[in-house]
């Protein structure tokens, strides 16, 4: 067994990516020959060979290092896993069947995920949406088995499983998870019906293909109607190759887990990449990274269970920055890594000053399974970059024409729109009316972002083709709130977009053109807006009219300009320290040829000896922002 569990070729060291030819030298052997899983079920007992008396899983109640920790090792989940997939299989799950679930992050999570992987289809859903999305998701998947956390004070999942159980035309089984079930009705406690099933073998005898599918992941934001992306099992097993691959993993290391499983970040990136590589997975109790004790009780937690990663997304990095570290031996830390939505450069290089880590961006979406691109650990960061891809990943810059069409691709350091393909790639939607434009030739799929490649390869993200605001790694689809806006009876245009936030990364803003002779009052609009969406977090936080909109040649709304017009607002809203003291300072946002945005910040009238002090305090004042900025002398 060789130091990578998941790969056949490699011996007792990982290879060095210190070039772009090594990746390409590495790369001559086909993938196919090197995998040494099929399906995440293989993966599993991959990870577990290494040592099944390792902790798979150590789940802490309250996301505190004097937790006494639940145990759970390699050789009980495999166990339960295979119980799992046998449960379901009883239930009637076959391979094209479909077991959804609504679950916190307890150790049964996991096992219902992978379980539901080897006996059929997961579809882990976000139990934090609104029951009217959650039964379009249940709906959409044809779910056939539906796995929930029974009725316990301080959560309404169960209250939401009542009220969407009826419209579920193909659902045949409820199962609670920590509760007693009623099976007159339908509902089995977990605990009941998995202590009879076997742990050693799969009942149904499946041999389960790379290219079955493994799951459905929920994407295109909480509003609007849900696309379902399918994954295979190649898929997925490939992201948990190539980040354990990249970040050099070792059986026994561990990670402090706090992620949702209905993002293919928690799922994949960190779960099945830690579970596959004979490492522990630390939960940070059942509401992971979103228990105020988790990010509290940060560096006591890594000074205990000792990960090598502080791997999260960019507001939870961000937050940890703020914690005092006190005596804590955090020296077990090797990188930090983030993804979901950019990483702010200022939050990065803060974290390489203050913890003198290497920060390990990624890019992906759930398209892709996940991660596509990273910064490589060999060479050297490149903040801002989201970095190369992993092996067997492809990555081209091209133009689109208006409908969507190749036109031809781009050259280094030219900005257009970023596609992607390799192993980790899915195959479509489950819906085909959802693929139309989703692929250029065929299969590269169309991320919607725009970006760029730098002369060594690296990406770099300017900015988004498409529309969806990206809230702490929350992704929000205006088109919804659009719409509500259009319903208002003063409104004749409206337009949301993302407005930048030090904390959050992204917040919606509205603009509306009112109609000739109408008027609002304040607050009016953000008021019906609230009234009409189950959405908190999709509520612009402003809705400013302006006339005219702009629009493009064809007439649509210039959303460019409503950007810049948002980020120039908030901008001079944070500088405001600097004008209030009499500093005459003026910002603009707007175009620039590779960074995509750019905020220049034009000062006049500073005396000589206190321009560099003033241009400093600028850096420090829109440092925390995306967007990168220039001082210029007016």
């Amino acid at each position: 067994m060789g130091i990578h569990l998941l790969d056949r070729a490699i011996g007792s060291d990982y290879p060095t990516f210190a070039s772009t030819a090594d990746i390409r030298a590495f790369e001559q052997m086909p993938y196919g020959e090197r995998i040494a899983a099929q399906s995440t079920y293989d993966a599993l007992k991959c990870g577990a060979a290494a040592n099944p008396d390792a902790p798979a899983i150590q789940f802490l109640p309250n996301a505190d290092p004097a937790d006494t920790p639940v145990v759970i090792s390699y050789r009980d989940f495999v166990a339960r896993v295979t119980q799992a997939a046998n449960l379901f299989h009883a239930l009637g799950v076959g391979p094209d069947d479909v077991v959804s679930f609504m679950l916190p992050l307890v150790p049964d999570a996991f096992v219902t995920l992978f379980g539901a992987e080897a006996a059929g289809i997961a579809n882990p859903v976000n139990p934090l949406l609104e029951p009217h999305q959650i039964a379009e998701i249940l709906d959409a998947a044809k779910t056939k088995v539906l796995v929930a956390l029974g009725p316990l004070p301080g959560t309404d999942i169960w209250q939401k499983v009542e009220k969407v159980r009826g419209s579920c035309k193909h659902l045949k089984a409820i199962v609670q998870v920590l509760g007693g079930g009623d099976p007159a009705n339908g509902i089995h406690a977990f605990n009941d019906l998995i202590g009879p099933q076997p742990g050693d073998h799969l009942v149904s005898g499946r041999q389960i293909k790379a290219s079955d599918t493994a799951a459905y992941f929920h994407t295109g934001g909480t509003t609007g109607t849900p696309k379902l992306v399918r994954h295979s099992h190649g898929n997925q097993v490939y992201q948990a190759w190539g980040v354990n691959l990249i970040l050099k993993a070792k059986p026994g290391g561990t990670l402090l887990f706090g992620m949702p499983l209905f993002h293919v970040g928690g799922s994949l990136t960190q779960a099945l990449q830690t579970l596959s590589a004979g490492g522990s997975l630390v939960v940070l109790s059942g509401a992971g990274w979103r228990n105020p004790n988790a990010v509290r009780n940060i560096w006591g937690l890594v000074e205990r269970f000792k990960p090598e990663t502080l791997s999260s997304v960019p507001t939870v990095l961000a937050a940890t920055l703020a914690v005092p570290q006190g005596q804590a031996d955090i020296s077990s830390l090797r990188y930090a890594a983030g993804g979901g939505s950019a990483i702010p450069v200022a939050v990065g290089q803060a974290i390489m000053d203050k913890l003198k880590l290497p920060v390990v961006e990624v890019y992906g979406m759930t398209e892709t399974a996940s991660v596509h691109t990273m910064a490589y650990p060999d060479q050297p960061i490149r903040l801002g970059s989201v970095g190369l891809p992993l092996p067997y990943a492809q990555v081209r810059i091209v133009k689109l024409d208006a409908d969507g069409h190749y036109e031809r691709d781009c050259a280094t350091d030219e900005i257009g729109v970023v596609i992607m393909a390799g192993p980790g790639v899915f195959s479509g939607y489950l819906d085909d009316t959802h693929n139309r434009g989703a692929f250029v030739d065929g299969h590269w799929v169309n991320s919607g972002d725009l970006g760029r490649l730098d002369a060594d390869g690296f990406l770099w993200i300017t900015g988004r083709a498409k529309d969806l605001v990206i809230r702490g790694g929350h992704n929000i689809d205006p088109a919804p709130i659009e719409e509500i806006l259009f319903q208002h009876p003063s409104v004749g245009f409206a337009a949301v977009v993302g407005q930048p936030d030090a904390y959050a990364g992204e917040l919606p803003i509205g603009y509306v053109q009112l109609k000739p002779g109408a008027s609002v009052q304040p607050g009016e609009l953000e008021d019906w807006v609230r009234a009409r969406t189950p959405e908190r977090a999709a509520v612009p936080v402003q809705i400013i009219p302006i006339d005219p909109m702009p629009v493009t040649g064809v007439g649509k709304v210039f959303k460019p300009q409503l950007r810049w017009d948002a980020a120039t607002r908030v901008f001079t809203k944070v500088l405001s320290q600097l004008t209030d003291r009499g500093v005459d300072c003026s910002v603009k946002v707007g175009a620039h040829g590779s960074h995509g945005s750019l905020a220049t910040v034009t000062l006049r009238d500073v005396p000589a000896e206190s321009r560099e002090a003033v241009e400093n305090e600028v850096h420090a004042l829109l440092a925390p922002f995306v967007i990168r900025h220039e001082v210029v002398m007016g």
